[in-house]
């Protein structure tokens, strides 16, 4: 039997009320937020200084809280100033990936620029994944290298790398300082430059010789950007342009992204859904954009989306697109994706409007911005009768409800009901960091997510290793949340050192390794695409071996270590984790082995080819005509549709033959 997720609409008012509105909310600044706070700060008094002290000031009078690094040769000469720092706190991690992706995670669930910094040479090379990702999830984040001494520049010295060159493709800036007045203005325009328009990674690479040597420090110092000028407000005739093609829509929808988060618009969203009755859908990069539980909330689009998100895509005759990149995870096969739909695009990015998809009307600007002026020209104006779309799309939810058919292997464990019990405990003012692969798309699915920030993955980038650093830098920007890194098996083994972190600075994080001794989204791949040909996706962590030991590793650390393999353990194995607030927790979930991802749109094809279970697609036939030759909606709620039970008993069938 599959079960499902139900979300009463009846409750969603009083569940706001108690889970939403009440309780405290991540406060996100706007873009423009953290730059102006540098140009406000009150002026210092200039006075001598090294290149490493003279950083070390920059970063505290930019508001800097923390950084996460690690110390080599090139960059030591800030080390020493930075000890001294009462203001900005340094967390020693043990490896560069993990101080990106902390950076990342710290960045994430605030709203702040996040803080990294590494030597020269390797350390600087190992940042670069993280830095790819954040560039890819426009993460406000600046990255501080050391580099060697600006005479040795370009002499392949010792634990020299190109670092400014590598990074070009994947910054928004980035820039090489060999003069020591220059760092308090690179660092103003670093932190500008990262938390403006659309946010984004920016390095600052330093010379030994730089930090070394010795200067005179004084803020605020001189902005000059004169080719980096982001459109914030929008133009006033593409928002009435906009607010014309929404009245004359029939089957519209909102395309909600991760921009929306980004630029803090998440009640200017909810008051233009309030305003228009338009059904929503967000991407694995906007949960938490939109409350799931909302009525008008069709869930995520997308390979994995909802069919309801996918479908009402694929359908409408108008996507308003805010903050979203129309990718091909999205998208599908792009020649196909929503053919009878006018676009409105809007994002701050004027270099993603059109990328993938024309659209009919163009906005540049912020999305809170944005959002905020077409609700009031939309608002009170009169539009066409969306009700009857509005009925189908919620039909479609109803009918093809997001669920999981548990193993009937007896005393198997499904993922699923893991990661449904962990959001059902931890509840939505938790923050939740995921890994990459099947249980990253697990925990988009099966957990409630309710405001901004409680939602952390990578999503263009798809890091493996993303989970525990991102985990432990939310928490040290968020303290009084609980934090659960939601890890696979083979995600863990990639940045598990930073437990140790976690132990000795006391970040009490939570980890849930959904272990099934694969790596799954692989091995789903391997057996439908790959006639069940496992080449080199069995990692032996939980069937035959115990290669590592979780529980034991996680005591190795410091951490408490439990191992779950039951589904009746499961709820009190999360309470007891839940107990234990002074140091960080791993949990062993040792789950079934092939349990997949569903619904599903295999890459490259059409987003009409969704399948909610191996082999088996929606019925799409039999809704349509019920819904036009017998006048009832697609969920069937008039006489003549097909009954719950009759409903529940297809996808009971559909979901077995998987």
């Amino acid at each position: 039997m599959v079960t499902a997720r139900s979300r009463p609409e009846t409750k969603w008012r009083e569940h706001v009320s108690e889970s939403v509105t009440e309780q405290p909310r991540t406060a996100f600044p706007s873009p423009a937020s953290v730059a102006k706070q540098v140009q406000e700060t009150r002026p210092a008094q200039a006075r001598e200084a090294t290149g490493a002290e003279s950083l070390v000031l920059a970063l505290e009078s930019v508001g800097a809280e923390v950084v996460f690094g690690i110390p080599g040769g090139a960059i030591l000469p800030a080390y020493d100033p930075l000890m001294d720092s009462t203001s900005v706190r340094h967390i020693l991690v043990r490896h560069e990936q993990g101080a990106g992706h902390a950076a990342e995670g710290y960045a994430s669930a605030t709203g702040k620029v996040g803080v990294c910094m590494a030597t020269s040479g390797p350390g600087a090379t190992n940042l670069v994944t993280a830095i790819a990702d954040a560039y890819m999830d426009s993460v406000p984040m600046v990255a501080i290298t050391g580099q060697v001494s600006s005479a040795a520049i370009g002499t392949d010295a010792f634990q020299e790398a190109d670092i400014r060159g590598i990074t070009m493709p994947i910054t928004k800036h980035n820039y090489l300082v060999t003069d020591p007045a220059d760092i308090p203005r690179v660092i103003a325009e670093a932190f500008h430059v990262a938390s403006t328009g659309r946010p984004g990674p920016v390095l600052v690479d330093i010379s030994k010789d730089a930090l070394q040597a010795g200067t005179t420090f004084s803020w605020p110092p001189q902005i000059d950007l004169p080719g980096y000028r982001p459109t914030v407000k929008p133009h006033q005739k593409q928002i009435r342009e906009a607010a014309r093609l929404i009245a004359a829509s029939r089957e519209p929808v909102l395309y909600v992204g991760g921009g929306v988060i980004r630029s803090g618009a998440h009640e200017e969203l909810r008051a233009l859904v309030e305003a228009t009755g338009i059904p929503v859908v967000t991407t694995l990069m906007a949960r938490g954009a939109f409350p799931d539980t909302h009525p008008l909330h069709l869930g995520m689009p997308g390979m994995h989306g909802s069919v309801a998100a996918v479908t009402a895509l694929q359908r409408s005759d108008l996507i308003i697109a805010l903050g979203a990149r129309f990718d091909d995870r999205v998208t599908g096969q792009l020649s196909s994706f929503a053919p009878f739909a006018k676009v409105i695009h809007a994002d701050i990015d004027p270099a993603e409007i059109g990328k993938n998809r024309t659209a009919d009307v163009p906005i540049v600007g912020d999305a809170k911005e944005i959002i905020a002026e077409l609700t009031e020209e939309v608002r009170g104006k009169p539009g066409q009768d969306i009700s009857a779309w509005v009925r189908r799309a919620k039909g479609w939810a109803q009918t093809y409800p997001v669920g999981y058919t548990p193993s009937e292997e007896p005393g198997a464990l499904s993922p699923q009901y893991v990661i449904e019990k962990i959001g059902e405990i931890a509840g939505p003012e938790a923050v939740y960091a995921a890994g990459v692969g099947q249980h990253q798309m697990w925990a988009a699915q099966f957990i409630d997510y309710e405001r901004p920030g409680a939602w952390l993955n990578s999503g263009g980038a798809g890091t493996m290793g993303y989970s525990v650093p991102a985990a432990m830098g939310a928490k040290v920007g968020e303290p009084d949340r609980v934090v659960w890194a939601i890890d696979g098996d083979g995600c863990f083994q990639m940045t598990n050192q930073e437990l140790a972190t976690c132990v000795i600075n006391d970040i009490p994080i939570k980890v849930a390794v959904i272990n099934n001794s694969s790596l799954g989204m692989v091995r789903q791949w391997q057996s439908l695409f790959y006639n069940q040909r496992y080449s080199n996706t069995d990692l032996h962590t939980s069937v035959g071996s115990r290669i590592p030991d979780f529980v034991l590793l996680a005591e190795a650390y410091g951490c408490v270590g439990l191992r779950c393999e039951r589904p009746e353990d499961v709820e009190a194995t999360i309470r007891q984790a839940m107990e234990i607030t002074d140091r960080p927790v791993v949990i062993d979930f040792v789950v079934e082995r092939d349990a997949m991802v569903w619904p599903m749109v295999p890459a490259g094809v059409s987003n009409d080819a969704i399948q909610i279970a191996r082999d088996a697609a929606p019925d799409w036939d039999r809704e349509e005509s019920e819904a036009y030759a017998q006048g009832t909606d697609a969920d069937h709620s008039e006489t003549g549709g097909q009954t719950d039970e009759q409903s529940d008993t297809q996808s009971d069938t559909a979901d077995q033959e998987a």
